[in-house]
């Protein structure tokens, strides 16, 4: 009953019919009240969602594997220290974190939003280190700028351990199927006695001898001869039979029925040639037994006693060495009176799945008869009389030769299966090497265009998927290529239209372009993918943001911060709006927290130095700006608002070297050259400041803040002509309400004093 019920729940899971399964699961915990039931029913939970649920049923488990869950479900419901204490025993410090890679990956996590930088890096490395398929390992690394270049995680080493895993997973199943078979069949042919038996009494045995499951595509080695099967044991002894995929031949004689498939779904084997470099027969995967005639109770005792004599130690040589059985070619099966051709079937497992020990020669002869009987030492043959079918079944001690063989064809088996994983393994490092490198490059924030470099180095089939796409999208958001980002994200969209990786930065770039119907059928279109997603709501903030209604807008990143708290752009966006309602203390916890999910988004470091310069607060001004500048060090923005702190804090010379900076990483921003004349202007460098002014026109010809500076300095040279005609271009190109106030203020003023104005 526990191995239905469970195989039960493993299906309904497998088919994500999760309320069955936890329905199914509930029964089984109440009949057989287990730890690993408990287990498997917090699976059910945690897959259905419900981490509470599985929360309270693994509390105070000891098992490895429990504490594992008990701690994702910990960390799911934001529990770090609980889950923390799941995976690393407070009494304990040098016990191992259970389930490997897996734990260490999830160990990381909890360091890293429980602000312990130093102690998340060690255990995302030592998962990286256990398993270097986790790519969402190095993915953290890089976000937490700690991440090593890529070709020195995924390179030869890690395909080797790849490699290395593979091998001790085939072998582990190999060695888990031997003991299985082992464990799992019938009585011998020995202890099954004579012809006696009842086809009813044999699947009472069956039954009695199959308590536990046993892999569906596992084929038992049998050989059958007239009237039983006797598979050796490795010392010679009786050994049992599978009733699953080989079924006794004699079972089907003594029932009337032909007899099933000698051999089934055998694997081929390249060597069939035998060491005096003689073919051996080829036997194809579905040869059938031939239909016999029922021999006398004394012959077959005879035939019992001799299979199964303890004279001495036996050793059987591979299947697969003596019967060569070659998949490209045709054999004949003989069944009786219906000789048949048949290609050669599929095969489930490698050659190694044939246990030398298990296994007898079979070898098929045209020409001879079952009537001879011979014996020679070291040997035995027993022929059997069969007018329709001609099979010779040998039983003998193998020779040193042949076992030579025999493990040398195993060991060209494993090395070819070994060449094969290794090379999978190294494309797949060497597939990692690029995304990797391009990823990490874009989390530095500092080499943008060699990651978009890198990115072009990826085969086709790989650039144009939707994640790779948003990586390009999102390299040249930052480097306020906006239209380039449009683009990519698009692509990325047609790609894959279900994925939402990146949408947040695409509704933000949308934004910046003001492409309000672009931006708002984006909105509609990932809020009806999946309402659930932080990145839905924060494109519908950014499409009510661009219509200046800074409340709506506040209230859609509210409820992405309320659906993924740990979601750091989401409680920056929060935060802008709050700076555009002017509510600067929410900004203030705003910005705050979302750096307490991730230290290095630069966006809140440089939104808490916009509050302080608004509140002429320069010297904290400063520090937040300088820390963005640390992280990101490209950005022209940054190092603007930067130079513009420090001129406030009165040090003009490392103002006007951060704005010589800044144009030069973005030519193309009018805002640093902006901010570069205004330092001029404070110096008195009024031809200068000029000379910056009229190459800004050409870049932004329409922003009327350059006219009307340009205003003001013409006004201090007494130029009131040239002065005034600036300030009418500047109200010409409809500047914002403040900026209007201010120009027809200063054209008041046209013909005052510098000095009385100041002193006004």
């Amino acid at each position: 009953m526990e191995a239905i019920l469970i195989e039960c729940v493993q299906n309904n899971l497998s088919h994500f019919m999760y309320r069955n399964a936890i329905f199914m699961c509930e029964r089984l915990c109440a009949e057989f009240p287990s730890e690993m039931n408990m287990h498997l029913l917090a699976s059910c939970y945690l897959q259905n969602n419900q981490a509470y649920a599985a929360y309270h049923i693994l509390k105070g488990t000891q098992m490895s594997l429990s504490r594992y869950l008990f701690a994702l479900s910990c960390f799911q419901m934001d529990l770090l220290n609980e889950a923390e204490a799941a995976l690393c025993a407070p009494n304990e410090p040098n016990a191992e974190v259970p389930n490997g890679a897996a734990g260490h990956y999830l160990l990381g996590l909890i360091y890293r939003y429980s602000d312990r930088r130093k102690s998340a890096v060690q255990h995302f490395k030592q998962a990286l280190s256990l398993d270097p398929l986790l790519w969402s390992a190095y993915e953290e690394l890089c976000v937490l700028g700690a991440a090593e270049e890529a070709s020195a995680v995924f390179g030869e080493a890690a395909a080797l351990i790849i490699q290395r895993q593979h091998l001790n997973q085939l072998s582990t199943s190999q060695n888990s199927l031997t003991s299985s078979s082992e464990d799992r069949s019938t009585v011998s042919f020995k202890n099954c006695g004579s012809e006696n038996v009842s086809p009813r009494q044999l699947k009472h045995i069956q039954a009695n001898n199959n308590s536990r499951d046993i892999p569906s595509t596992y084929n038992g080695p049998v050989v059958g001869i007239s009237g039983g099967a006797a598979p050796q044991s490795h010392n010679g002894g009786p050994s049992s039979l599978s009733f699953y995929n080989t079924p006794s031949p004699m079972t089907a004689q003594l029932s009337g029925v032909v007899p099933p498939p000698l051999c089934r779904n055998l694997p081929p084997n390249p060597s069939s040639v035998s060491a005096d470099n003689s073919p051996k027969s080829t036997v194809n995967s579905t040869i059938q037994a031939p239909r016999r005639k029922f021999v006398d109770e004394g012959k077959l005792r005879k035939i019992s006693g001799r299979l199964f004599s303890d004279s001495g130690p036996r050793r059987s040589t591979r299947l697969a060495g003596e019967v060569g059985i070659n998949t490209g070619t045709t054999a004949t099966t003989v069944g009786g009176n219906w000789p048949t051709h048949h290609h050669s079937s599929k095969y489930v497992g490698g050659a190694n799945r044939l246990s030398s020990a298990a296994l007898r020669s079979v070898t098929l002869r045209k020409g001879q008869t079952w009537a001879s009987e011979s014996f020679d030492e070291g040997s035995r043959h027993e022929v059997l009389d069969d007018s329709r079918s001609n099979i010779t079944i040998t039983t003998s001690n193998t020779s040193p030769c042949a076992e030579t063989r025999s493990v040398e064809l195993d060991g060209a088996v494993v090395m070819n299966g070994s060449k094969v994983i290794l090379s999978g393994a190294s494309d797949v490092m060497s597939l990692f090497r690029i995304l990797g490198e391009g990823y990490r490059l874009s989390c530095m924030y500092r080499c943008q265009q060699d990651a978009l470099d890198l990115y072009l180095k990826l085969p086709q089939k790989h650039y144009n998927t939707g994640w790779v796409l948003s990586q390009v999208g999102k390299a040249h958001f930052e480097l306020v290529d906006y239209l380039e980002a449009d683009r990519a994200f698009s692509l990325a969209r047609r790609a894959a239209v279900y994925s939402l990786e990146g949408m947040d930065i695409y509704s933000t770039v949308l934004y910046h372009l003001k492409e309000d119907m672009k931006l708002s059928y984006l909105a509609q279109e990932l809020v009806s993918t999946d309402r659930l997603a932080p990145q839905s709501w924060c494109a519908l903030g950014n499409c009510y943001g661009l219509q200046k209604d800074h409340e709506i807008a506040l209230k859609n990143f509210q409820r992405a911060v309320q659906l993924n708290p740990r979601f750091a752009y989401a409680h920056t966006l929060c935060g802008h709006e709050y700076v555009a309602l002017e509510d600067f203390e929410n900004g203030i916890k705003s910005y705050q927290s979302a750096l307490r999910i991730d230290s290095r988004h630069y966006n809140s470091w440089y939104g808490l130095g916009m509050i302080h310069l608004r509140q002429e607060k320069f010297e904290f001004s400063e520090h937040h700006f300088r820390m963005a500048f640390h992280i990101n060090p490209r950005s022209s923005v940054i190092m603007s608002y930067l130079g513009t702190a420090l001129h406030a804090l009165k040090r003009s010379e490392e103002a006007l070297e951060m704005m010589e900076k800044a144009i030069i990483a973005d030519k193309k921003n009018p805002l640093p050259m902006y901010q570069k004349a205004n330092i001029l202007v404070s110096l008195e460098e009024f031809d200068k400041a000029l000379e910056v002014l009229e190459e800004l026109k050409e870049y932004a010809p329409r922003e009327s803040s350059v006219y009307a500076l340009m205003g003001k300095i013409y006004k201090r040279q007494n130029m009131h002509d040239k002065a005034m005609l600036h300030f009418g271009l500047a109200l010409d190109l409809k500047p914002s309400t403040t900026d209007v106030a201010t120009i027809k203020a200063a054209i008041e003023k046209l013909h005052v004093p510098d000095e009385i104005e100041d002193s006004l």
